[in-house]
């Protein structure tokens, strides 16, 4: 038994095991298989967090404006015979003037419902020459609004007129909206949970390498809880350092994406705005937190079967 405790300072053995840095951290390889895959593992899934939290936030402000823009006005469509078209036109705009709830209505010109059509016809179309119905942009104003009863006075008054509220299209937009956000918290939720599976994997592995030091220090009288310590400090470094490089990475990357306006509307806004970009920041503490937990729970279960 003389041979185990051969070339080893025990005291200050036994001393670095409550102290930063000290010997005790010596008994958690440095580097190595463990160090490598802690830290990968902390910075790949904290760079994935970024982009998930990055969803999360822009589906969300993604399903507030959808809802607000086409739940701020409704389209009537006026579709007549060419020489009933003004006067269905001219009464139908009475009747949206004189509704309760509802702001200045607006006819569409020529032009700009040409650019409606130019994303389905192409911009060389004779626009002119096709049978396009008048459309008729109409804001709400107050509470009051009662699209029912528009619907009902249209088609009494001015029989060509029709109205849409945006109700068949606004309601599975903001659906959508709203499931990709809870993708995004659930993709957070399952990055953290791997996280803390690779990380209580590299404790163990660390746990099972140090065995016979691990010995050496339960016959001079050390408890598990302190030797779990020192793994545990270990491994929570580990998982911080490792999730703040990915942040950063994470963070760069979501920062080069182009703006909304660059990217035509396709990318809607992806990314973090105003007070937002702190956010990211929680994942390296987050990142440390699971780190903790995972590595002391695995360390007190190893050490707890293997006496």
């Amino acid at each position: 038994m003389a041979a185990d405790f051969r070339g080893l300072n025990l005291r200050a053995l036994w001393q670095g095991l409550i102290r930063d840095g000290g010997p005790g951290d010596r008994i958690v390889p440095p580097t190595g298989f463990t160090a490598q895959l802690t830290l990968f593992s902390a910075g790949a899934m904290a760079f994935l967090a970024v982009f998930a939290l990055a969803l999360a936030l822009a589906t969300g402000r993604l399903a507030e404006r959808w809802s607000g823009e086409l739940a701020g006005s409704v389209t009537v469509r006026v579709s007549a015979p060419a020489d009933q078209q003004a006067a269905q036109t001219q009464a139908t705009m009475q009747v949206l003037s004189t509704t309760p709830g509802a702001g200045q209505p607006r006819l569409l010109p020529p032009e700009e419902v040409a650019g409606l059509l130019t994303p389905w016809f192409g911009p060389d179309m004779p626009v002119d020459a096709l049978p396009v119905p008048a459309l008729i942009e109409l804001p709400i104003a107050g509470d009051d609004f009662d699209a029912e009863g528009l619907r009902l006075r249209l088609e009494a008054e001015a029989p060509g007129a029709v109205l849409d509220d945006h109700t068949q299209w606004r309601r599975p937009l903001v659906t959508a909206a709203n499931r990709l956000r809870v993708l995004g918290i659930v993709s957070l939720l399952l990055i953290a949970a791997a996280s803390a599976s690779m990380i209580t994997l590299a404790a163990k592995a660390a746990l099972a390498a140090n065995g016979q030091v691990i010995r050496v220090l339960r016959l001079i009288g050390a408890r598990d809880i302190t030797i779990a310590t020192a793994f545990v400090r270990r491994f929570t470094k580990r998982a911080a350092v490792g999730a703040a490089v990915g942040t950063l990475f994470g963070m760069a990357g979501i920062a080069m994406l182009p703006g909304m306006d660059a990217a035509g509307g396709f990318l809607t806004g992806l990314g973090f705005q105003g007070w937002g970009w702190l956010l990211p920041l929680l994942i390296p503490v987050v990142a440390a937190a699971v780190g903790f937990f995972a590595t002391r729970w695995a360390a007190l279960k190893m050490l707890g079967a293997v006496r």
